[in-house]
């Protein structure tokens, strides 16, 4: 009897629903982070929206499905919503976050404050690659826990504000790490190669799309080792580190992106600090 009661007190302290892994890992609700929201149980794969933008899903476990949400820097804390199969909605709360400075100093004054020419160049060249964001494709990533793109130390964090010679620009998007020149960039996860180009700040830049929303970019490169519409395994060499495009020197810059957001990839690598 005394057995019995035990066990009911210990069922009772614990969770409706454990948490699994790909929650504990990837749940860091602030400002350039993901938000991991519990759907509940369905016969099929629940549809998900977030500011209007479709949203990763996976079966975390047999019971549950879960919806793996991108929260845009520009994010401010507090309540917010997402839709599930266009009937119901559910929220989750946003936390807060602060963000150092970075001053940085550049001799091309070209690379501060373009000139009309490379402005036009600047603005199609984001176009272009505003449309790799946005593409969501069906499968299903291979994995969340991603492996690092390249073996180096942590550099510049996600979400610096930076001053490029005194004047404020956009925050650091995504993750740098410190690597020679020429050291070999892999697929953190398996994915498609959906954008390559030679841009005028990212330099020698390649798209991995591993599904869902979910897409990797890489940039700064001396040297690009795939082709457009190639499939990486997850490990596959797609490039190597250079110092192309505005960059100080040879280092990685990795953005992870996920339903349009830029969020910080050291989530998707167990090396996120609050």
């Amino acid at each position: 009897m005394r057995l019995f009661t035990l066990l009911t007190l210990l069922c009772l302290a614990l969770p409706v629903h454990a948490e699994g892994f790909i929650s504990r890992l990837l749940n860091k609700p602030v400002p350039g982070g993901v938000a991991v929201v519990d759907l509940g149980p369905a016969s099929s794969t629940p549809t998900v929206r977030y500011q209007g933008k479709p949203v990763l899903v996976i079966h975390e476990d047999q019971q549950r499905w879960i919806a793996i949400v991108g929260i845009p820097l520009s994010s401010k804390p507090g309540s917010q919503q997402i839709s599930v199969n266009g009937s119901q909605t559910l929220s989750f709360q946003v936390g807060s976050k602060h963000y150092v400075e970075q001053r940085i100093t550049i001799k091309n004054q070209q690379q501060v404050n373009p000139n009309p020419a490379n402005l036009k160049r600047i603005e199609r060249e984001l176009t272009e690659q505003t449309r790799a964001y946005q593409q969501f494709s069906a499968r299903q990533p291979s994995n969340l826990l991603f492996d690092k793109p390249v073996n180096g130390p942590l550099s510049s964090p996600f979400g610096l504000r930076r001053f490029f010679n005194g004047e404020e620009r956009n925050p650091h998007s995504g993750l740098d790490f410190a690597a020679n020149r020429g050291t070999p960039i892999k697929a953190p996860a398996a994915g498609t190669v959906i954008l390559i180009g030679d841009y005028f700040f990212n330099g020698k830049t390649v798209f991995v799309d591993h599904g869902q929303g979910l897409i990797s970019m890489f940039c700064h490169l001396s040297e690009i080792g795939v082709k457009l519409g190639d499939e990486l395994p997850r490990g596959g060499v797609l490039g190597k580190v250079g110092a192309t495009g505005r960059a100080t020197g040879p280092h990685l810059h990795w953005n992870v992106s996920l339903n349009d957001a830029r969020i910080d990839p050291a989530i998707f690598i167990g090396a996120f600090k609050p």
